[in-house]
């Protein structure tokens, strides 16, 4: 059976497609040993694109949370209050209070909801900061170790700890990705890669035990990288010999443009609406 991966949940719409675009992401796994969530958009189209894709809602064995920005959480609570009591995989710092202040004003970015709320509509949540088997051959990373000098993250956001204390940058420690591996090697699908695209290249290559990548779909978060991180990030995709790489949500127009220009067939945009085939 083939694997399909389907984009639920993103800033555009794929054309002719009866869907809606969202500064958001969400990407609905279905897989011979069921199908899962990987992240929920900001809430508004999630439940209009599974009906208008045709997808089954009700029937979801799990939901794995990237990280805890409203635009990956936000639709959260109108899954559950259709899927019902469901496994959610996340870090246990999901619900750490976020902020962003990169327009000039600080804005809150954070989880919008409590975990006492989730919990009634049916979440049972399942935290682990390490790499834990969701079903056969799907993974969510857990933590991902911050090794290279470039992968800086961004400035503009920050968090408060529970006893009050600022920190900026936040760490987002938080910030995982879904791992599935395939025939054809592995598909990693990123949230936002806040941890850095080649952190978590390495580090889902390192410890599934194997060099192959086949596919990085998902938010790359370049859109905020520098003209280092940039540079070295194609000479990564390019060294690896990525063979499909589909962008999508944070990765940002500019930079995607550049991505299209560089590795020209092997990339697409991962846009509402858009299913890849393994």
């Amino acid at each position: 059976m083939e694997t399909i991966f389907t984009i639920l949940c993103d800033n555009s719409a794929k054309p002719l497609s009866p869907v809606m675009g969202e500064h958001g992401f969400a990407c609905y796994i279905e897989s011979e040993n069921g199908n899962y969530l990987f992240d929920t958009g900001r809430g508004l189209g999630i439940v209009h694109n599974f009906l208008a894709l045709k997808k089954e809602l009700s029937g979801i064995k799990a939901i794995m949370l990237s990280h805890g920005h409203m635009d990956h959480t936000g639709g959260l609570a109108k899954v559950l209050q259709i899927c019902g009591k469901t496994d959610v995989y996340a870090h246990p710092e999901i619900f750490v209070k976020r902020f962003n202040e990169a327009t000039g004003r600080v804005r809150f970015v954070g989880i919008p909801f409590n975990r006492t709320y989730l919990e009634s509509l049916g979440a049972n949540f399942r935290l682990d900061t390490r790499l834990v088997e969701i079903g056969k051959n799907i993974y969510l990373t857990g933590e991902i170790p911050r090794l290279n000098s470039f992968e800086k993250g961004d400035a503009n956001l920050f968090a408060y700890t529970d006893t009050g204390e600022k920190i900026q940058p936040d760490p987002l420690r938080d910030d995982l990705s879904l791992i599935v591996n395939t025939v054809k090697g592995l598909v990693i699908i990123l949230g936002c890669a806040h941890a850095g695209m080649i952190n978590i290249m390495d580090y889902a290559t390192e410890n599934l035990g194997t060099e192959k990548i086949y596919a990085i779909i998902g938010g790359t978060h370049l859109i905020a990288s520098s003209d280092e991180q940039f540079a070295e990030t194609l000479k990564w995709l390019d060294e690896h010999k990525i063979e499909h790489i589909g962008v999508s949500h944070c990765t940002g127009q500019i930079k995607a443009s550049l991505l299209h220009a560089k590795l020209r067939d092997r990339f697409f945009f991962a846009s509402v609406g858009t299913e890849f085939k393994v």
